[in-house]
């Protein structure tokens, strides 16, 4: 097969598991059951198949490194799990508009405008032949993505969206992707087993056995880079949104709801603890609760997701198809352009993957 062309916007921990992982399983058998994937072959294309081919930061200490030495640069802390030889990317600044929110400047170790120039994100996607940009900038770079997101339509490849800003899911940007000839997926990516997919799963479990949920809520405690800069409510309003719709897109009635970060523990490092609480109302209208507690390494969590995602993607490409994909956003992001249970998802991505569904 031919090989998939990945530019990364974002050199952080998730980008870090990334590209370690793709390291990691490039030896992977395809007749085995392998930790940590949900496809060794996906439609044709196996995990090293993956070339990384661009990368852009605003920490002028990975700005110039080679990406295999970015990915574990200070402040990333996500397990070293791959030793990953020289990739041959340079590390280009990438701009920053609100990707950096103030509280995080210094730990960010962000690159002094005056002194460093951004480059043309548009220009070396078309250089580097990019198939498609990644999005792993920080929660809450609203315009900062929608930079990124043009960009990759004026390179002409298609976008990956990581974060909860709402780019496959508004209308108004699947559109121009939908003009531009060109795939666009996301939004906000959902963890291999975390938060959400964990509550969905819960939630989907009490409707289904007859169980009303009166209420749920989801408190999650982490320590990297991700969790300091959502301390900041303000860049929280997509988040939140993105991982309540998640949980509530389950249930056929209000649901009082309360999910998101909650405290950000500097000694945790990259390891996420959550807690879910839902409590009800079973048979004779008794009391009913569920709590739930899942500790986890969160950046590679989402990395066997992504796997899969980038290989959708590049089907997408090869078959020509079009705007936000629904069958691999549905399964593997939080807020995609269309809500249905996880296991009509992964059906529909099977499906996807034969060519009985056309996205």
């Amino acid at each position: 097969m031919p090989e998939i062309r990945v530019a990364i916007a974002g050199v952080g921990n998730c980008a870090s598991a990334l590209v370690q992982g793709v390291e990691y399983y490039k030896n992977a058998k395809e007749e085995a059951t392998v930790p940590g994937l949900m496809h060794v072959n996906f439609g044709g294309y196996h995990i090293r198949d993956i070339k990384f081919v661009a990368a852009f930061e605003v920490d002028k200490n990975k700005i110039g490194k080679d990406l295999a030495e970015a990915i574990f640069t200070k402040p990333n802390c996500c397990a070293k799990f791959a030793d990953v030889p020289h990739l041959g990317v340079k590390v280009s600044p990438g701009p920053i508009f609100d990707g950096v929110a103030d509280h995080m400047k210094e730990p960010f170790n962000v690159y002094d405008p005056a002194e460093v120039k951004s480059v043309d994100v548009a220009q070396v996607l078309k250089e580097s032949r990019a198939d498609m940009l990644v999005n792993y900038l920080p929660v809450g770079s609203r315009n900062a993505t929608r930079v990124y997101a043009q960009a990759a339509l004026d390179a002409g490849c298609a976008f990956v969206n990581c974060i909860p800003e709402f780019i496959a899911s508004d209308p108004a940007w699947s559109k121009k992707f939908e003009e531009k000839r060109l795939p666009v997926a996301g939004d906000d990516v959902k963890s291999q087993l975390g938060a959400t997919i964990l509550h969905r799963n819960l939630v989907k479990l009490c409707i289904d056995r007859g169980v009303v949920v009166e209420e749920t809520y989801q408190l999650n405690l982490g320590g990297n880079t991700d969790f300091l800069n959502m301390t900041v409510e303000e860049r929280l309003k997509t988040k939140r949104v993105s991982k309540t719709e998640a949980v509530t897109s389950l249930v056929p009635y209000d649901l009082p709801t309360r999910i998101g970060p909650s405290d950000y523990v500097p000694f945790l490092g990259d390891k996420k603890i959550c807690y879910i609480t839902l409590r009800g109302r079973k048979f004779g209208n008794l009391p009913v609760t569920i709590t739930a507690k899942l500790e986890v390494e969160d950046s590679p969590n989402s990395a066997g997701v992504v796997i899969d995602v980038i290989r959708a993607v590049k089907l997408a490409l090869d078959r020509k198809i079009a705007g936000p994909l629904i069958s691999i956003s549905s399964y593997a992001f939080k807020h995609p352009p269309v809500q249905v249970p996880d296991s009509v998802a992964k059906e529909w991505v099977e499906d996807f993957i034969r060519g009985k569904r056309k996205i």
